[in-house]
C-alpha cells in the first residue's frame, strides 16, 4: 500500500499525541520563572557576600548561570528539564548555553577542531548572527535619529 503525501500527512495528524497548549504554557512559565529566581539569588548572593554593586554583579552572575547550565547538560539533567519545560528552559541564556554544549558533546568524538570547534556553533550560529544584525541595525537607527546610544 502506498499513501500520497497527503494521505500519509492525515494519517500522521492521526496518530500524533495532542498536546495541551496551556499545560505547556505553564510549565515554561514556571521552569523560566525558577531560572530567573535563580539567577536573582545568585546575583544577590554576589551583592551581598561579595560587596559588589548590581551592576557589577550582573556578569558574574551569568558566568555562574552559563556554569551551571553546562554542568547539568554534561550530566544529562538538562535535557530533561527541557524536555519538560519547553521554551521555558531553552530562552533564558541557560538554553544557549545548552544548545552549545549538547553540540560539543555529540561532536567530541570527531576532535577537537573539526568535530567540537566545528559543529559546536550549528544550533546556537543562528542567534548569534540574529544578534549580530539587531545590533547593527539597531546602532543605525540610533546614528539617523542622532539619540548616541541613549
Amino acid at each position: 500500500m502506498t499513501m500520497s503525501p497527503k494521505e500519509y500527512q492525515s494519517f500522521a495528524k492521526t496518530r500524533e499525541p495532542s498536546r495541551s497548549i496551556f499545560a505547556n504554557c505553564i510549565r515554561a512559565f514556571i521552569i523560566g520563572g525558577l531560572i530567573c529566581v535563580l539567577g536573582q539569588a545568585i546575583q544577590e548572593m554576589f551583592v551581598h557576600l561579595m560587596g559588589m554593586d548590581r551592576e557589577a554583579a550582573s556578569n558574574p552572575t551569568v558566568a555562574v548561570l552559563i556554569l551551571l547550565s553546562v554542568i547539568l547538560t554534561c550530566l544529562g539533567v538538562y535535557d530533561k528539564i527541557a524536555q519538560w519545560a519547553g521554551a521555558g528552559s531553552a530562552v533564558p541564556v541557560t538554553g544557549f548555553a545548552n544548545s552549545m554544549c549538547s553540540a560539543a558533546l555529540e561532536h567530541r568524538s570527531e576532535g577537537l577542531v573539526l568535530g567540537v570547534g566545528g559543529n559546536m556553533f550549528k544550533l546556537a550560529g543562528s542567534v548569534i548572527v540574529f544578534g549580530v544584525v539587531a545590533a547593527f541595525v539597531v546602532g543605525i537607527v540610533h546614528l539617523i535619529l542622532g539619540t548616541g546610544g541613549q
